[in-house]
């Protein structure tokens, strides 16, 4: 059974390495710790029973709580799904922030990092052009780049 604790947001690596360990120590019949990124606040526990669970998380900084309903196989399978973005960033391409503290701008990519998903942009219409460096997922491509390029 898969069960959903809650934790204080940005604190969820610290908690879950703090459960691992605890349950490393005990004989607690919990099978996994899981960290699903883009989850904030929120940590899942495979266990045998609600119970286990309740004993691990009980008296632990950071826990906030059990949400009172498991999650199924098929639930957390959906949660665990990797979405791809449907157009990929990539050098040269010019993108336009979606949120954030540059939405609206545009700016041209000068560097990909997928496998932090992040990318480096020089901001277009601005005096200076400053390289930022932020998540991918908040721009969308506006326009290509060429193939010649």
């Amino acid at each position: 059974m898969y069960f959903v604790v809650r934790v204080t947001s940005s604190q969820e690596k610290i908690t879950a390495d703090i459960l691992e360990y605890k349950v490393s120590k005990s004989s607690l019949p919990i099978n996994s710790v899981v960290l699903v990124e883009g989850m904030r606040g929120y940590l899942i526990i495979e266990a045998e029973n609600e119970v286990a669970v309740r004993e691990l998380i009980m008296n632990e900084p950071h826990v906030k709580g059990m949400l009172p309903k498991p999650l199924s196989e098929e639930e957390l399978n959906r949660m665990l799904e990797v979405k791809k973005n449907v157009v990929e960033i990539g050098l040269g391409d010019i993108v336009e922030f979606m949120s954030g503290p540059f939405k609206g701008y545009k700016a041209k990519v000068i560097k990909v990092d997928s496998t932090k998903d992040e990318i480096t942009v020089e901001l277009m219409d601005v005096a200076v052009p400053i390289p930022v460096t932020t998540k991918s997922n908040i721009a969308r491509v506006v326009q290509k780049a060429e193939a010649g390029a």
